[in-house]
């Protein structure tokens, strides 16, 4: 196991994407762990899904007295170095993107703009963080995606596989980060950590992700779609997984390499994927479960089997060999137990009055 070489109580952490699902559980949990620090969240709360959502998320930081949050895009060069030069953070945790796969096909320009324009702009923030008297940035874990795997038949994913044939926009830009982080690690002496994360769900979610936008739809009466007919499976991780395998990458920045370079790429999922048809059925009984549709509630007639969409892959499933061995950690959380706190959360965040029978 790599020895921890980052001490977090006392530092100045930078996190983009700090309203976001991932960014906004990372600082609460952060502050629940760690003593002494202070956060600088940044995020353009841009509208690609419910904006309350993210106001929600939020206010439920602002209870922590050293939080500053910062309305920005990262694209916006001066902004970034303006908080930069300011805040001086020690580390800095980049999760700020435009996700989806399927957005990207119809909007590509969101992803240049934020994946690769602003992960340019963090990353030169981070090598000029060296030119002034002071330590620079110790350490930048950044957000890559199970995504760039794309084409690969082999399962389950390493990263020591080859990820050069993307199937969509969105992991395009994810590769073209590793590919960046990995440059400027070698050329200005970055320590950095790419991490890709295998389908995160949980409270307080993406509404465009599949089991969010199926509660939705089944609790409107709508039609839900199952994709390539129900015979895809996703590697779904737990959120409080994902946070936990972050804050423990955190505290350990890659040492030099054979190659001189510090620089290191992890997968992080649940290494258990779930057919969707599987998946599909538990997220009923869970929602029946907390109540917010009733027990006779006709799934069936809910139900459309269809082909699959451009930019999807059948099967994602992660090998975290390397995330074991060097930080004694693999997520571990049920299907079962996440869907179960998303029905629940679900049904109090949006005042569902319970359906029971």
């Amino acid at each position: 196991m790599k020895k921890q070489n980052i001490e977090l109580k006392g530092k100045t952490i930078l996190v983009t994407g700090a309203a976001g699902f991932i960014g906004s559980n990372l600082v609460r949990i952060l502050y629940e762990m760690v003593e002494d620090i202070q956060i600088i969240g940044i995020d353009n709360m841009n509208d690609y899904y419910d904006i309350t959502l993210k106001e929600s998320r939020l206010e439920g930081l602002k209870k922590y007295s050293s939080f500053v949050f910062i309305k920005g895009n990262i694209a916006d060069k001066e902004m970034v170095h303006s908080v930069f030069q300011k805040y001086r953070p020690r580390i800095v945790v980049n999760l700020a993107a435009q996700a989806g796969v399927r957005y990207s096909i119809q909007n590509p320009d969101a992803y240049i703009e934020s994946n690769i324009i602003g992960f340019f702009n963090i990353l030169e923030a981070c090598r000029h963080s060296y030119d002034t008297e002071g330590a620079g940035v110790e350490h930048l874990v950044y957000a890559s995606s199970s995504s760039i795997y794309g084409a690969n038949d082999k399962i389950p994913y390493s990263v020591e596989d080859k990820t050069d044939s993307p199937v969509s926009l969105y992991a395009a830009t994810k590769k073209s980060n590793e590919l960046m982080a990995y440059a400027y690690s070698k050329l200005y002496g970055i320590p950095a950590t790419g991490l890709r994360f295998f389908t995160v769900y949980g409270p307080a979610g993406r509404p465009d992700m599949a089991y969010f936008g199926f509660t939705n739809k089944l609790l409107k009466g709508e039609t839900i779609q199952i994709f390539n007919y129900g015979n895809c499976k996703r590697d779904f991780t737990y959120i409080d997984d994902i946070v936990n395998g972050v804050i423990r990458v955190m505290r350990k920045a890659p040492e030099r390499d054979k190659k001189e370079i510090r620089h290191k790429v992890y997968n992080i999922g649940n290494h258990e994927p779930v057919n969707l048809l599987e998946f599909v059925e538990i997220l009923q009984q869970e929602l029946v479960f907390s109540g917010v549709l009733p027990e006779n509630y006709d799934f069936e007639a809910h139900k459309e089997l269809v082909p699959m969409q451009p930019g999807d892959v059948e099967t994602t499933y992660a090998d975290v060999s390397e995330l074991i061995e060097d930080f004694d950690f693999k997520p571990n959380t049920s299907i079962r137990k996440g869907l179960r706190a998303f029905a629940e959360w679900y049904r109090s965040f949006y005042q569902v009055e319970e359906k029971r029978l």
